[in-house]
C-alpha cells in the first residue's frame, strides 16, 4: 500500500487551498502534492477541480449543510415535499395503528 493512501486526515480551508495552490506550482503532479502533504491523491485530484470550479469557495466542507429556500431549485423543492408527506403518511399510520391496537385492549376489558 502506497504511503500516501492515508486515512482521511481533517484539513482547514487554508490548508486546502496552500495544497491546491502548491499543486498547481508543481504543474498538476498530484502525486508529488499528496506524498509532500499526507493525504491521498485522489484527495489532491478532487479539491484541485473544485478549486478550478469554484475557486476558494469550493473547497469549504459544505457536508451536511442544508440548502436555503432560494438555493432549491423546482426539483429540489418537489422532492422534499415528497419527503415531508411520506415521513407524515409514516407517522399517522403509526398513529392509526396504535389507535387500533388501544380500541382492541378496550373491548378485551369489556
Amino acid at each position: 500500500m502506497s504511503q500516501t493512501m492515508t486515512k482521511g486526515r481533517k484539513t482547514t480551508v487554508q490548508e486546502r487551498i496552500e495544497i491546491v495552490q502548491a499543486c498547481i506550482a508543481n504543474e498538476k503532479n498530484y502525486q508529488v502534492t499528496a506524498e509532500q502533504y499526507a493525504i491521498s491523491y485522489q484527495q489532491v485530484y478532487q479539491w484541485v477541480k473544485k478549486f478550478e470550479k469554484s475557486g476558494e469557495l469550493g473547497l469549504q466542507d459544505r457536508r451536511g449543510r442544508t440548502k436555503l429556500e432560494e438555493e432549491l431549485s423546482t426539483e429540489d423543492k418537489f422532492r422534499l415535499e415528497i419527503q415531508r408527506m411520506e415521513r407524515e403518511n409514516e407517522r399517522l399510520r403509526a398513529e392509526n395503528l396504535f389507535l387500533k391496537k388501544l380500541e382492541e385492549i378496550e373491548r378485551r376489558r369489556r
